[in-house]
């Protein structure tokens, strides 16, 4: 097995095994929907296995960040169902990853100014930038019990709306702190309630929000993304072992398309973080696994061959190459990432990366 080598994921068939891992771009047009440019910019990268595309907010209360764009306008599926056209005419498959910030925001980016919400009363440490300057991150308000429904009933609603953009499929943004995560891992989650506590009430809301996904792609169109060693966004666990494990042993068996693990950095080590590699996940999750932690080209080839993964997700490799799987094929040398230009808007360091052919 190696990163060439076709993979069946779920109701789609990958020629390779190169995922294009989401990557949060701040290019979104006016009303937060796609634009021609962004089709530009997936349709380059379409030869990747699968394109996951950047994190898309499931509604309003769900903006932490400028220049995302969200799945709840009729606008904003109008400029997705451009990006989805241009990836398929290029001969490739695209899932949408499906967001919800929670804590990680602020009035500035909230209808009405009003708190961001979390599973609980507690903080980000440090500022977030808002159209304001930098400012403190607030405090949360926790969700009401009956708020979660609607919530939850928000991700079925995004849900749909990327079925009618013509995706191929969606991702559940369980990870990096937002609030599927805020709700599973005990460092923020304080509730005393049926989704706070023990395990299997923390990884409640994780499942309702798969599960209503599933309700309208069937499961074998739903991935989900998980950050078992990740600290960013100030997040902890006091035992990620059992919490992840727990929880992917339920995804696993709801025979999902795939469990999307990133794996802890050096900087989250250094940070607190407990190093929970993807082959962890082998035994508890029976379905395909994709890993995510700056892989390079053999350390992606190592991991297929060791079986500890199936896919392997690349993320700045593939904001800098488009033509990253022809890169990897001839061994040929790699565009080197502009970072100044990663959340700047534009074409400049978004699509003028250029391909080996020119």
């Amino acid at each position: 097995m190696d990163l060439f080598a076709p993979l069946k994921l779920g109701r789609n068939t990958l020629p390779n095994r190169m995922v294009m891992a989401p990557l949060t771009r701040c290019r979104a047009g006016d009303g937060l929907a796609p634009t021609a440019l962004n089709a530009t910019y997936y349709a380059q990268r379409a030869s990747a296995g699968l394109i996951i595309s950047e994190a898309t907010q499931i509604s309003p209360q769900g903006i932490g960040y400028p220049g995302t764009p969200g799945m709840y306008t009729a606008e904003q599926v109008a400029g997705w169902r451009l990006v989805t056209d241009a990836v398929h005419a290029a001969g490739g498959r695209i899932f949408a990853q499906l967001w919800h910030v929670g804590r990680s925001s602020h009035p500035a980016y909230q209808p009405g100014r009003v708190l961001p919400v979390s599973s609980s009363a507690v903080a980000i440490r440090g500022n977030i930038p808002t159209p304001d300057g930098m400012q403190p991150y607030p405090t949360p308000r926790p969700l009401e019990l009956a708020e979660i429904a609607g919530v939850i009933e928000d991700y079925r609603q995004a849900a749909r709306n990327a079925l009618a953009a013509g995706f191929d499929g969606v991702e559940l943004h369980g990870a990096n702190g937002y609030l599927p995560d805020q709700f599973l891992r005990d460092g923020v989650n304080r509730r005393t309630d049926a989704y706070g506590g023990r395990i299997e009430n923390r990884a409640r809301f994780h499942l309702e929000a798969t599960a209503a996904l599933i309700d309208v792609w069937g499961a074998d169109r739903v991935g989900v993304r998980i950050s078992p060693a990740g600290t960013f966004n100030d997040m902890r666990d006091s035992n990620p072992r059992a919490t992840f494990g727990y929880l992917a042993e339920r995804l696993g068996a709801m025979d999902l398309a795939y469990l999307h693990v990133v794996e802890g950095t050096d900087g989250d080590i250094r940070h607190g973080g407990e190093a929970v590699p993807v082959s962890f996940f082998q035994p508890l999750f029976h379905g395909v696994l994709i890993a995510n932690a700056g892989y390079t080209l053999d350390r992606a080839q190592q991991a297929l061959a060791a079986g500890d993964a199936d896919a392997i997700a690349f993320g700045v490799l593939f904001l800098a190459n488009p033509d990253l799987p022809e890169r990897f094929r001839r061994a040929a040398e790699l565009n080197a990432p502009d970072s100044a230009t990663f959340y700047t808007g534009g074409e400049r360091g978004y699509t003028d990366y250029p391909a080996l052919a020119e």
